[in-house]
């Protein structure tokens, strides 16, 4: 019997680093210019939550691991004709990013870049202006440091879900509460939540209560006012920065 040599099967790693050399070769075929504007828009219910009313360029901020928030905060970046980028997040859900507002035909996915996240984040800001993150571990002080002199140099904004050292702010979601439910019966309708942001500028926390995901699909501002919460409490190295 003559022997029958087996095809050879790539791992797990190797496919990883197959589709962050794929990625390069595309982003070669893209360009960017450096925008001058010192920030991206945010969409209108939104608009007052972070100075300037938009996310600063080339930062990072952290963001609470919810893909509702996520879109919202992408959507009017996307909906100027800009490309997004998603990174670490393969249950992210199209439909409803579309619903949001997002360009699916200008988002590009890398949904489980591995150990090498940071190449693929580090590849994408030299075209994407806008790139939310999951990097799955926890982030090495180097690593930020390096991802962050790079954003700065192409004037990139980094949403990630996990901590970040020195990042520009956070921005969190919380107290949701839905609607549509009666007594024992209906369908959730849209979903009523406080958004609160703190940055560097802005030590104070700043909350909006609005509909994410609103009746469409997308954010809107909530009718009805909402208690007080109680403040977040400032990250022990900026208590420490003064």
């Amino acid at each position: 019997m003559s022997n029958v040599s087996a095809m050879p099967t790539l791992s797990l790693a190797d496919q990883r680093a197959g589709e962050v050399l794929r990625l390069r070769r595309e982003i070669g075929r893209m360009q960017r210019r450096r925008s001058d504007n010192p920030v991206l828009p945010l969409d209108p219910a939104l608009a007052t939550l972070l100075p300037g009313h938009g996310l600063q360029t080339g930062v990072v901020y952290s963001v609470s691991p919810s893909p509702s928030l996520l879109f919202a905060l992408m959507s009017a970046t996307s909906r100027r004709g800009s490309w997004c980028a998603a990174v670490g997040m393969p249950t992210l859900g199209l439909e409803a990013a579309a619903a949001s507002g997002i360009d699916l035909s200008r988002l590009i996915l890398v949904p489980d870049p591995g150990e090498r996240w940071l190449s693929a984040v580090s590849a994408l800001s030299e075209v994407v202006p806008l790139i939310a993150m999951n990097p799955g571990t926890r982030v090495r002080d180097a690593d930020a440091a390096r991802l962050s002199a790079r954003l700065r140099d192409r004037g990139c904004t980094l949403l990630t879900t996990s901590s970040w050292p020195q990042s520009e702010g956070l921005i969190s979601l919380h107290d949701p509460q839905w609607e549509g439910i009666g007594e024992g019966w209906g369908l959730l309708s849209d979903r009523t939540v406080t958004v609160t942001a703190q940055t560097r500028q802005t030590p104070r926390p700043q909350s909006l209560r609005l509909r994410l995901p609103g009746s469409l699909g997308a954010v809107e501002a909530a009718p009805l006012p909402f208690e007080s919460r109680p403040e977040p409490q400032l990250p022990a190295a900026w208590r420490a920065a003064g």
